[in-house]
């Protein structure tokens, strides 16, 4: 422990970026454990580490009295003044009593410390620079995969891309180079943890931010998205400006933006749909690639019956379902889809059972 010693704690903490007087206290702490543990479990020592020439000294604070009865804690007045002519009773007197072999032991317990708090402030760092880029994308590589989660490697920092999380169908080969968007950044006693996801309706949120100018700039608005991973998203979008096709922007010159966003999700189906606050308008455009006949929306219960032609009913409705649920959680309304057909069908057996019920 000498002048090389603190010359060499300056260059770490401003290498790593800590508090120099925070390091040389918790070296000061882990000696007098070292201490006590070696040389006795006396309850006043103190080590004290000279800030200039880095020599450490280990100190028994003793407390002056007149009268003493525990002469491990305290000292006698008048034996204290030859020490020290200004003290008073109830002064605290530190005896130096540093053991004459302690520097080795010092040594080894400060390089302890040392790499304890570099570890420390180096997850301080990586949790700082991450925290605000939750909710963003980055951009990692795979770097192993287990049976259910994906490893990805952002710049030395390993993030989790649990299984629930991943792309149904999308493969993960080691040095592959990906997309994913930070859902979660927590501290945990290993380091932080950094939860990454490619399903999240945010990931589409980003992209499209990155690929659409008009969106950084304000000049075009999502509005809302709804999504399911690797098969199909709606997307809608909104703008103030009336010179501006908000759809258009999205899309780009012969398809060019969106394409790009596609393509990063491995071929998932992107609608685009202009928002509206008219429901009868905003519910045809998010049936989309449907062709709607007719809406009849229900403010009070937020439903609507959506009449379709009869060779579009499949496509509004979508595989399993899908279109139908995907407009569903755009719009925020329920919506009952009938073909033509069925609307007629349906029109003439409550007609019937009016007549009926006159009849009666």
């Amino acid at each position: 422990m000498s002048g090389e010693f603190l010359g060499a704690i300056d260059e770490i903490c401003r290498e790593k970026g800590i508090d120099k007087e925070i390091l040389l206290e918790a070296i000061e702490a882990a000696l007098v454990s070292a201490y006590k543990k070696n040389f006795g479990s006396a309850p006043n020592a103190k080590v004290v580490i000279d800030r200039q020439t880095g020599v450490v000294k280990v100190f028994a604070q003793k407390k002056v009295v007149e009268e003493v009865k525990d002469e491990f804690l305290e000292i006698d007045y008048l034996e204290a003044r030859q020490l020290r002519p200004d003290i008073k009773p109830g002064d605290i007197l530190n005896l130096e009593v540093t053991p004459r072999d302690f520097g080795r032991i010092a040594a080894q317990n400060a390089k302890q410390v040392v790499v304890q708090r570099i570890r420390e402030a180096e997850r301080g760092l990586i949790y700082e620079r991450f925290i605000e880029k939750e909710n963003e994308i980055v951009t990692g590589l795979v770097q192993r995969v287990d049976k259910r989660n994906v490893y990805i490697d952002l710049d030395k920092t390993e993030a989790l891309l649990p299984y629930g999380e991943q792309i149904p169908g999308e493969t993960y080969q080691v040095n592959n180079r990906l997309k994913v968007y930070i859902t979660e950044v927590k501290k945990t006693t290993k380091g932080p943890q950094i939860t990454v996801s490619r399903t999240h309706p945010g990931l589409v949120k980003r992209l499209f931010e990155f690929e659409v100018p008009e969106i950084i700039s304000g000049e075009v608005q999502i509005k809302n998205i709804s999504r399911e991973a690797g098969s199909r998203t709606k997307i809608s979008v909104y703008s103030d400006d009336n010179n501006i096709d908000p759809v258009g922007s999205c899309v780009g010159y012969r398809g060019t933006r969106v394409q790009r966003i596609v393509e990063e999700l491995r071929g998932e189906k992107i609608d685009i749909i202009k928002w509206s606050d008219d429901p009868v308008e905003y519910i045809s455009s998010a049936l989309s690639p449907a062709r709607v006949t007719m809406v009849r929306p229900n403010p009070d219960e937020k439903s609507a019956l959506v009449i379709v032609p009869d060779n579009q009913l499949s496509l509004a409705i979508g595989k399993e379902g899908q279109n139908a649920r995907l407009a569903a959680k755009l719009t925020g309304w329920k919506i009952d889809i009938k073909s033509q057909s069925q609307a007629i069908l349906l029109q003439e057996n409550l007609s019937n059972k009016e007549q009926e019920g006159g009849v009666l």
